[in-house]
């Protein structure tokens, strides 16, 4: 049985050199146009070209790509958790934004460790990716220097770096989480709550600071009182844990406040292997407004936060420093079952 094209005849996968050859065309030519360089290739050799690529089955070599190009057609997202709905919401933004410019997503996984961070980005510079975009949470105290460094030969090479949320020397995109927590807190009282938990992350953690500062303010200014604040995470574990240690201490008629919808979640199923009654004997709310919150029993009250449009607009900022806005995307109080009026 003969082959229909001996000529091609080949193992393995099909090479630059096949599709020049299948084309007829220099080899320079075709990697001009497959591994986009800034020279220009007439439309006929470039239509020629293509179609060669498609019939052989031929996929770019990136590294070839980011060679010729200076950056690869990848932006990186670094999020702490990807279990977490709040990152995944935020992940999709940015696909979708990376989708309409031709750029392919890679994720990478924090858990909340700036040495890891530091790590995952010195790996990552040898990819070249056109951007960064950290959505892990920042602390306010002093950023982990190799990460520091990291980043500053990152940038210093051409790669743009975009943080979602307060930025520490790098362009940043976030929420009005100050804003968010005071629109809770006063909220909260306005239905006649008079005593609050807040269940935070660790201190330090700007993303949970900003929001127990602005629900406190909120909460204190129409007649109400945050008489705890547990530290324990984000994470729905961390939140069923702080309440689970002090569940019977927690007055009737009290609002729990986690600091994430993932916290409150977990908060809810704490409060009731305690025999309490989330929205009855004791009300509980979030923010965020993650997907889940809408089906929770009692529906979660909580902060809309635009996750998708985040992440849309970090990824929009990391390609293009003029579509930058400083100003923090709007949040709005979502009040549902979980936090009933109190006569």
């Amino acid at each position: 049985m003969s082959e229909a094209n001996p000529g091609r005849a080949r193992s393995g996968a099909p090479t630059l050199q096949d599709v020049a050859r299948e084309a007829g065309v220099s080899l320079a030519t075709a990697s001009r146009v497959l591994n986009g360089t800034a020279r220009r290739v007439a439309p006929a050799f470039r239509e020629k070209v293509e179609a060669a690529a498609e019939q052989l089955g031929y996929s770019a070599n990136l590294s070839a790509q980011a060679t010729a190009r200076g950056s690869s057609a990848i932006v990186a997202l670094l999020v702490a958790d990807i279990a977490d709905p709040y990152f995944g919401r935020i992940a999709a933004g940015v696909a979708r934004g990376a989708d309409e410019a031709g750029l392919l997503l890679t994720i990478a996984i924090t858990e909340r460790d700036q040495q890891r961070e530091a790590k995952l980005v010195r790996a990552l510079r040898g990819q070249r990716p056109r951007s960064v975009i950290l959505a892990a949470s920042r602390t306010s105290g002093r950023a982990n220097e190799e990460l520091v460094a990291e980043l500053g030969a990152y940038t210093s090479a051409g790669g743009s770096v975009v943080t979602i949320g307060p930025g520490g020397g790098t362009r940043s995109v976030g929420v009005d989480n100050i804003g968010g927590g005071r629109a809770l807190g006063t909220a909260l009282a306005g239905l006649g709550y008079r005593r609050a938990v807040f269940v935070a992350a660790e201190a330090g953690v700007r993303t949970s600071d900003d929001r127990i500062a602005g629900f406190t303010e909120g909460f204190e200014g129409g007649g109400g009182a945050v008489v705890e604040v547990l530290r324990a995470g984000f994470s729905r574990d961390a939140g069923h844990d702080a309440v689970d240690a002090v569940a019977e201490r927690i007055e009737a008629g009290t609002v729990v406040v986690g600091v994430s919808d993932v916290v409150a979640m977990g908060v809810m199923a704490a409060l009731r292997e305690h025999g309490r009654a989330p929205g009855q004997d004791v009300a509980v709310a979030g923010f965020d407004d993650i997907p889940t919150s809408h089906d929770a029993v009692p529906g979660l009250t909580t902060v809309h936060v635009p996750l998708e449009e985040l992440g849309y607009r970090a990824l929009r900022s990391s390609l293009d420093a003029a579509v930058h806005d400083d100003e923090p995307l709007p949040v709005e109080v979502v009040l549902r079952g979980s936090t009933p009026a109190r006569g």
